[in-house]
């Protein structure tokens, strides 16, 4: 039976009543996490739903820059990520049901955050899906949503590769703060779904590139999650990369010259350009 069992097999709308139970016996498990709270789930979804996903995939316009965007640079080699809205009406509807209530509800009964909130702009979040070779390095992610003054809590992935194996690459490593070690590798099989806390040391990604023996791609779905907890005091960055010990993994440098030059913009200019910008 899926995790979600309360979600419609045909079209993904989510039971209110019973999803107010679902997932408070993980909390504890959750929050006990390592290197920070996190949890693995199997069977996410029911599998009609997941199927469909994967179906979806092999329809997807990637060559239309208002529906994907492709990142080809050293620390994220060949990923394509598809925004939801441009997708077939099946999909489109099931993720707007990963934005409703009664499946926030189930979230907030895992992780123990209370008031959180979607993103109807599926900013950064969508189908992911790397390509053979490709890979995403170590990262800590932006914390403030693009548009909105909230506060980035929590992500959630869901894989959708059959039949992978430990050896064809792209697992999703957890790492230390401190970057010492990797704590977690989980292998992406199919209908697999990771929820973990996003802070500015939640250091995770997929560094090992993706080498299926078929030439198959890595494919995922990427949902962030906020709260209206965001105020001046803290600071904003975007995607933090980072290096592992002993590797040719490369800082983003012109991620720290923005950082740089925001630091130097006195408070004043600097708030009256994020309003500019929301």
């Amino acid at each position: 039976m899926a995790f979600i069992s309360c979600m419609d097999s045909e079209n993904g709308l989510v039971d209110p009543a019973a999803a107010k139970e679902i997932g408070l016996d993980l909390t504890e498990r959750y929050a006990q996490g390592d290197p920070y709270p996190h949890i693995m789930i199997d069977d996410f979804l029911p599998e009609s739903i997941a199927r469909m996903f994967l179906a979806e995939f092999d329809r997807l316009p990637r060559d239309n820059e208002d529906s994907s965007v492709l990142f080809d640079r050293p620390t994220e080699r060949l990923k394509q990520q598809f925004n939801p809205d441009h997708m077939g009406p099946a999909a489109r509807y099931a993720f707007y049901s990963f934005n409703s209530l009664p499946f926030i509800r189930i979230l907030e009964n895992i992780t123990g955050i209370e008031g959180l909130i979607p993103d109807p702009y599926f900013r950064g979040g969508g189908f992911h899906e790397i390509s053979t070779g490709g890979h995403l390095s170590i990262h800590a992610d932006f914390n403030r949503h693009y548009y909105l003054p909230l506060e980035r809590r929590i992500n959630l992935l869901i894989y959708l590769n059959d039949d992978w194996q430990p050896e064809f690459g792209g697992q999703l490593e957890l790492w230390a703060n401190d970057m010492s070690r990797c704590v977690q590798a989980i292998t992406p099989v199919f209908n697999r779904a990771v929820i973990f806390n996003t802070t500015s040391h939640s250091n995770h990604g997929n560094p090992q590139p993706v080498a299926h023996p078929e030439g198959r791609s890595r494919k995922s779905i990427a949902l962030y999650y906020y709260t209206a907890t965001w105020d001046e005091t803290k600071r904003k960055h975007t995607t933090q990369f980072r290096a592992r010990p002993n590797t040719e993994d490369r800082v983003d440098w012109s991620v720290k010259a923005k950082e740089l030059l925001a630091d130097l913009t006195p408070p004043l200019l600097r708030r009256s350009l994020s309003r500019s910008k929301t």
